[in-house]
């Protein structure tokens, strides 16, 4: 487990217990919690800024290198506002990461950008994924999870541009897009049971994009 989902798991659970403390207690507590929360988090995120403010000033630049490289530091300042890398130069980072894994797929991925309201990724792969197509959702995972690391913010990953090569060949359809959630979201989403897809007949190998529930998904048949 990653800082970054630990920082989440610590999210969702104040959420809970600000859920709980209204039902239990009525709107008037909850407000004044909510509040509290706030405060707090205004008090803290002064605290960082300051931090920062003091390790720039002073010319520490290892210092500075090593804080924004932590992942729970950097989960902090992106909660706050104050990472001093964008969130594009951070994805970047990522792909950087993933980019030998991508080799032994024989593709490579691109940044097309981020969109600065909805928060969600747009990627280009290019080349093929090679050998069993359950490759090509391997690979996406690997995606998410290093964006997930460095990016925490950015809320999903758009790709498009994939081909798998037996689907190519075989005259079956191309994969245009694939719309996924970060890795936190997936452990959401499974943990609530399993989604019926209806009228989807697929030859072995091929691949397609559906939705399940509002959410888009890449079906494959491995059979």
């Amino acid at each position: 487990m990653t800082a970054s989902s630990d920082l989440r798991g610590v999210g969702d659970r104040v959420g809970a217990l600000l859920d709980q403390l209204g039902a239990d207690a009525g709107p008037a507590a909850l407000q004044g919690a909510e509040e509290l929360v706030r405060l707090l988090m205004e008090v803290y995120g002064s605290g960082l800024e300051r931090i920062l403010e003091i390790v720039v000033e002073g010319g520490h630049a290892a210092a500075l290198h090593a804080l924004v490289s932590d992942e729970l530091v950097a989960s902090l300042l992106v909660l706050h506002g104050l990472h001093p890398v964008d969130v594009t130069q951070r994805v970047e980072q990522a792909l950087e990461h993933v980019r030998p894994y991508l080799g032994s797929h024989a593709g490579d991925v691109e940044l097309v950008g981020v969109d600065a309201e909805g928060g969600v990724a747009h990627l280009r792969l290019q080349g093929s994924c090679d050998g069993c197509p359950s490759s090509l959702v391997t690979v996406r995972y690997a995606i998410e999870d290093a964006i997930a690391v460095t990016a925490p913010e950015v809320t999903g990953v758009a790709v498009e541009g994939v081909v798998d090569s037996r689907a190519a060949s075989a005259g079956g359809p191309t994969l245009h897009q694939i719309s996924s959630l970060p890795p936190a979201a997936r452990a959401d989403t499974a943990a609530g049971g399993w989604t019926s897809l209806q009228g989807l007949h697929l030859q072995p190998g091929q691949l397609t994009a559906a939705q399940a529930d509002g959410v888009g998904v890449v079906v494959c048949s491995v059979g």
